[in-house]
């Protein structure tokens, strides 16, 4: 582990934090099925409770999936759900629980690709979505290979020092998704970066590109780190199964001449591989998300 970790915060000054940290300790030890069990509740209580956020996921899903009924939309709504919650109960096993067999099993399909680049000295950027085994997927895959993430600190210094700690367990390093710079000179030494781009941040560098034939707010970072570094990218794919293993882990071939000039047309690229990942398990995307939120210059609002 290369990066310094966050300095841990008092006890005393944070015991409501600490104390919600000792009960999802004990969680993550549950047998998985009881754990699994735990986080389908979740969603239900989600879904009953939290209106305004059900209404965010129904929108998503009519406007994505315009060819469904009212009913197959209400049934992906509630197995969305149940998703959701389970990825709750699932992403306190991977920071919290420490065991070495959790994913013994587990192989990835396209591994040779990554292995490939890797041999070469070839940075990579590992592209996915916010699915609801997200981080399940980063841990699987860094218990293979030496990879480093990007993600978003939190506010709270509790929660902080926890997710970044437990991420660092397994994680190469973790940047922030600020830290271009450092990712860049990270890639350029064939360092392998994992990181989701499909969330509207609206701010910074992002141009709008169509997912699900809808417009989205997008980052063009992709496109723009693989210039300036010379990296490859290719995207990973991440799948909960009812059975053991209990997921399915994928790799695609790194993406034939990228980047291009065109930074609409890579951005589109990306975007089109994103919902590719969802059309395959549309029930285990974080549709929660507002991911139209932002519109062109004419439009009203989304939700």
């Amino acid at each position: 582990m290369s990066q310094k970790q966050t300095p841990r915060p008092a006890f005393w000054t944070n015991l409501s934090a600490w104390f919600v940290y000792g009960v999802c300790w004990l969680l993550a030890h549950l047998p998985y099925r009881l754990l699994l069990a735990f986080g389908r509740g979740i969603g239900w209580l989600f879904r009953i409770a939290l209106k305004s956020r059900r209404k965010v996921v129904e929108k998503n899903l009519h406007a994505c999936f315009p060819d469904l009924d009212h009913q197959a939309i209400s049934q992906l709504l509630k197995q969305n759900y149940r998703e959701t919650g389970m990825m709750v109960s699932q992403t306190l096993r991977t920071f919290l629980n420490r065991s070495p067999d959790i994913f013994e099993d587990l192989t990835i399909e396209g591994k040779e690709y990554l292995q490939q680049c890797l041999d070469n000295g070839q940075g990579v950027l590992l592209v996915s979505g916010h699915f609801t085994s997200l981080d399940v997927g980063g841990r699987a895959i860094c218990e293979q290979f030496p990879i480093a993430g990007v993600y978003r600190p939190h506010k709270n210094a509790v929660q902080e020092y926890v997710v970044k700690k437990s991420r660092l367990h397994y994680a190469k390093e973790m940047f922030s998704r600020d830290e271009l710079k450092r990712i860049i000179r990270y890639l350029k030494k064939g360092g392998i970066v994992w990181y989701a781009p499909d969330q509207d941040y609206r701010r910074g560098q992002s141009i709008f590109s169509n997912f699900f034939g809808i417009p989205a707010s997008t980052i063009t970072a992709t496109h723009q780190l693989a210039k300036i570094s010379g990296c490859k990218v290719i995207f990973y794919a991440v799948k909960r199964i009812d059975q053991a293993p209990y997921y399915q882990l994928s790799l695609s071939q790194p993406l034939a001449d990228f980047p291009s000039k065109d930074v609409q047309h890579d951005t589109d690229r990306i975007n089109q591989g994103i919902e590719k990942m969802v059309k395959a398990t549309p029930d285990q995307y974080l549709w929660v998300h507002k991911r139209f939120k932002t519109r062109p210059d004419g439009e009203g609002k989304f939700y």
